[in-house]
């Protein structure tokens, strides 16, 4: 995994990957080029747009692509016991990690706080983007493989203050749904009154139908019992009246036979009208010889003041009783 330059005399006498060869030291240079993926951690603080400051950590993953390249920038020169005499790798970390944060904070200087810390994934694009793109980078000879964001801080008082903020935020959020539900309930509340209400107004609304439907059936019931009874009445004053006029018709049919019968008396006495009643007496012709005792009386009552004295016997007196009482009999 590392790939080696052997230099004589400044000059190049044999290069490549895993080699392995014996060297006279005085005369040569070897540089020894990792060539293996590299993760590099980072940290770095930018100032958001609202002036606060963040920590920025996560990680770049690169590889070496082009050692000679490399080798021509920074110094991998070993010595004899395959050490480092320089430490430029630290120099090619600063340098990506300078490249990355040169692609970030233009971006974090955009932003603010509360918008910079939920921000990971976008930091990792542009610091992704901007090491690809840079012209340092491709000098260098390195092939950026990845960029991870593994947190984005506040200081230690911001973070306090925004955990207290999202914390009465939360809190207000509680109480709103606190106040909500109770909203609800008593809502919910509402509306079963209303439904009741509701129901006991269709409820009389339905007993006054029926109170009205049955007055109504008692009106019309009354209107028509009278309406029998006028006819009723009608008809009994059509009967009265025909009875009216039957009796006034049969009065005067009785007053008329009875007119006649007296114009037919009277026509039939006119002759006797005239005549004495001796004479009619004796018209009669009654041959009952009582009859003619009681005309003797009546004469003898007539002429009382004529007769001094008038014996009667009680044998008389008593054959005609006796014979009154035989014909009561």
């Amino acid at each position: 995994m590392t790939y080696v330059l052997h230099f004589t005399n400044g000059n190049i006498k044999r290069e490549g990957r895993g080699l392995s060869f014996f060297y006279f030291a005085p005369n040569s240079s070897i540089a020894a080029i990792p060539m293996g993926s590299n993760d590099l951690p980072f940290i770095f603080n930018e100032s958001t747009n609202d002036y606060q400051t963040i920590n920025i950590q996560g990680q770049i993953s690169y590889k070496i692509s082009n050692p000679k390249t490399l080798a021509d920038v920074l110094d991998f020169t070993v010595n004899d016991n395959g050490q480092y005499k320089k430490n430029d790798i630290e120099k090619l970390n600063q340098r990506i990690i300078n490249e990355a944060q040169t692609a970030t904070s233009s971006f974090i200087h955009e932003i603010k706080l509360k918008d910079a810390i939920r921000s990971a994934k976008s930091i990792e694009e542009r610091i992704l983007e901007g090491l690809k793109s840079s012209q340092a980078i491709a000098m260098l000879g390195i092939d950026i493989l990845g960029a991870n964001i593994l947190g984005i801080q506040a200081t230690p008082e911001m973070s306090r203050a925004l955990e207290t903020e999202t914390r009465e935020k939360l809190q207000q959020e509680a109480d709103q749904a606190i106040y909500e539900r109770r909203n609800f309930a008593v809502e919910q509340e509402r509306k079963i009154k209303e439904t009741e209400l509701n129901t006991e107004i269709a409820v009389e609304e339905k007993q006054k139908q029926i109170a009205e439907k049955k007055m109504e059936s008692e009106i019309q019931k009354s209107d028509n019992d009278r309406k029998l009874r006028e006819m009723k009445l009608a008809a009994d004053i059509a009967v009265e009246n025909q009875r009216k006029l039957l009796i006034e018709q049969k009065t005067a049919n009785d007053k008329k036979e009875a007119e006649t019968q007296g114009y037919v008396i009277e026509t039939t006495m006119k002759p006797y009208k005239d005549i004495e009643w001796k004479t009619l007496t004796a018209l009669n012709n009654n041959p009952d010889p009582k009859f003619n005792i009681s005309l003797a009386f009546r004469e003898l009552a007539e002429n009382a003041g004529k007769i001094g004295n008038l014996n009667i016997s009680p044998e008389l007196l008593d054959t005609l009783l006796n014979d009154k009482r035989e014909n009561k009999k």
